[in-house]
């Protein structure tokens, strides 16, 4: 698959995820950059793509995709040369779809409620279980490396990989070895160098003069 890919992008957010997964594969993209602080994220003509007035959200070949899970895993898929999808048939595509449903199911979710101080409810009904058991899960999986999937980098790094450097960055997660080391390894890849880069750039630029 080719065409140029528009990204709906605010830095630093959800988005910046996204930036990185397009700068892995290597496909032509246009920024379209929102000012969430202005709100633009509301304008009409943003809410016509994503009426939950959010970004990420790509434009791709007549398609509109949002939430950086999905955007991540449309586009592993769709852009198959840059190998960070496991094709079906591959004993790696169950362990990869477990690590990039586990972000948005369940760490994220424990994130946010161990942040914000919300009481828990019964664990049976919680769907990330608690926050230790997750943030030890998590740990687990890396810990033996270097990536998700063992030796093969994928796009469950490029999107869990970007939470656990989110979660370190703001004290969200607990500074462990595990992590710190993950984190290195992944801020050596060259498309979140570039991707990082941009975001500087825009942040920079969004500052008063």
């Amino acid at each position: 698959m080719s065409g140029k890919i528009i990204l709906h992008h605010a830095a630093p957010s959800r988005s910046s995820t996204a930036l990185f997964m397009i700068e892995e594969i290597g496909a032509p993209y246009e920024l379209d950059v929102l000012d969430l602080q202005k709100e633009e994220q509301y304008r009409p003509e943003y809410l016509a793509i994503n009426p939950m007035g959010k970004v990420p959200a790509i434009e791709h070949e007549g398609q509109v995709i949002t939430e950086a899970g999905a955007i991540c895993a449309y586009l592993a898929d769709a852009f198959p040369a840059a190998n960070l999808a496991p094709l079906p048939g591959d004993p790696l595509r169950g362990l990869y779809f477990r690590w990039m449903f586990f972000q948005g199911s369940c760490l994220e979710p424990a994130i946010i409620d161990h942040v914000l101080k919300r009481e828990p409810g019964r664990r049976g009904m919680m769907p990330y279980g608690t926050y230790e058991t997750t943030v030890d899960t998590l740990e687990k999986a890396i810990e033996k490396g270097p990536w998700f999937l063992g030796e093969r980098y994928s796009a469950a790094d490029v999107y869990v990989g970007s939470a656990i450097a989110w979660g370190l960055q703001f004290k969200l997660l607990p500074e462990r070895e595990t992590f710190k080391r993950y984190v290195a390894r992944l801020n050596e890849r060259p498309a979140r160098q570039r991707a990082m880069a941009i975001d500087q750039k825009l942040m920079a630029a969004a500052k008063p003069a």
